[in-house]
């Protein structure tokens, strides 16, 4: 004669099979975001990021470890010693703006790198100023604009365990206006 089964084995069993089942069925690339139903013992949590980045570019006009096609590297150059994590530069519709961004890590401390992006920047006409909403956790954080404020970058800087990463963001002309 077969022996009953527990009920918490059957459950979790059930759950593990519809949740398979549902997935198959997914077609985004996003993560999916299931709620628990039953014992949060059965479930465990993915672990999420450390670290985010600002911005994310979209995948037509990005690249991953470089910079990308259209990215204005005379005013907004790597500084020495960075390492692009990705970037990106797309034409804004109907404008002779680029919407850009550049994700970098370096171990440059959080002055210099600011004065890295600082002096393009000031040299080329912008101008430096305080960010409508301070990012907590960030260890430095500007904004550029230039012009009629049509142009306007956002910079952070994260400082964790003896390397930065900044992120800058935003739309600027390739040509001085």
């Amino acid at each position: 004669m077969p022996r009953p089964r527990p009920v918490g084995a059957s459950l979790v069993g059930c759950v593990t099979v519809a949740v398979a089942v549902a997935l198959a069925g997914c077609s985004s690339s996003g993560p999916a975001a299931l709620a628990p139903t039953g014992s949060t013992a059965a479930v465990q949590p993915e672990p999420t990021p450390t670290e985010t980045l600002l911005g994310t570019p979209d995948a037509g006009g990005s690249t991953v470890g470089g910079l990308a096609e259209g990215f204005p590297a005379d005013l907004v150059p790597v500084p020495q010693g960075a390492v692009v994590l990705v970037s990106s530069a797309e034409p804004v519709a109907t404008t002779d703006l680029v919407q850009i961004s550049l994700n970098l890590r370096t171990e440059q401390d959080t002055d210099g790198l600011m004065a890295a992006v600082r002096a393009p920047l000031v040299a080329a006409g912008f101008v430096e100023g305080a960010p409508p909403v301070v990012e907590p956790g960030l260890a430095a954080q500007s904004t550029f604009s230039r012009g009629d404020g049509s142009e306007l970058l956002v910079v952070g800087v994260l400082d964790r365990d003896d390397e930065r990463t900044l992120t800058l963001g935003g739309k600027v002309r390739t040509a001085v206006p």
